[in-house]
């Protein structure tokens, strides 16, 4: 298998960093991005040349832009974009500030779609290529306690099935990764609101133990890694990915729930079209 050129968000921590060693371990070309100095010096230090590392915040949108634009210049194109940086915020609705509610979208959903778009001129140039967007099964499966996150998420696969379809004509795939629980210390680094005394007692109050919460997650991070890396190299993946057991569950019964109320609807839909 030839060497490829990735080009990952969030690398410092968790599935991204997981991937990213994956990667070179088997000697494929790395541009890592992430907002912790050490770690990435840590990988640099791991891997040389291989590595090729930047800060990023990928709220801030012309840096994404100038970071992927001089990491494809520097090491001869991109082959696959992983966009894998962001983070988990629950809690009630009510209970967020404006100023979380507008980071946490900057970082879960406009970034996201910022390294998409920077990314799709070296696709092209390329001839081809792939764009894997890391979701979770909250972009398809929502609960109290989860709206903001969800919000961010069920964006984001919006976004990447309506590109999907955009890109398909220059050779470039698109693939939503949506795994489940899994064991990469992402429920401790999880941000949680300010409750307010009035949720104490609903189901909205079932996330403010999640950060301590000791419970295992199923998923191994090893293999939903390894996962990513095969469906990212699949010229044929699905448009989304299920990774984890509890995932499945998740996805397979919001979306029963979903189809069965819309089929009941199907009379009142066609009730409101123009007569003839």
């Amino acid at each position: 298998m030839s060497k490829r050129t990735w080009f990952i968000t969030g690398v410092t921590s968790g599935l991204g960093r997981e991937i990213a060693t994956q990667l070179l371990e088997r000697g494929d070309r790395v541009a890592g991005t992430g907002r912790n100095t050490a770690a990435l010096e840590e990988i640099a230090a791991a891997y040389g040349d291989a590595f090729w590392p930047a800060l990023l915040d990928v709220t801030d949108t012309e840096l994404v832009k100038e970071t992927v634009d001089r990491a494809a210049a520097e090491l001869g194109g991109i082959n696959i974009v992983v966009s894998n940086a962001g983070y988990g915020m629950f809690g009630a609705a009510e209970e967020f500030t404006d100023q979380q509610i507008a980071h946490h979208l900057a970082t879960n959903l406009t970034g996201s779609i910022s390294t998409a778009r920077a990314a799709l001129p070296h696709l092209r140039a390329n001839g081809g290529g792939r764009i894997v967007q890391i979701s979770t099964y909250g972009g398809q499966a929502a609960g109290p306690g989860g709206s903001l996150y969800s919000a961010g998420k069920f964006g984001i696969e919006g976004f990447m099935e309506a590109l999907a379809g955009e890109v398909a004509p220059f050779g470039i795939g698109v693939t939503i990764i949506e795994p489940g629980g899994t064991a990469t210390g992402f429920r401790r680094n999880a941000v949680l609101s300010n409750p307010l005394n009035a949720y104490d007692d609903t189901p909205a109050a079932m996330v403010r133990g999640l950060s301590e919460s000791t419970r295992p997650s199923p998923g191994d991070p090893v293999k939903v890694a390894a996962a990513i890396i095969a469906a990212a190299e699949t010229e044929s993946a699905p448009l989304r990915v299920i990774l984890g057991s509890d995932s499945f569950e998740y996805v397979y019964q919001a979306l029963s729930a979903r189809l069965s109320g819309i089929v009941e609807q199907r009379d009142l839909a066609a009730a409101v079209d123009i007569a003839g």
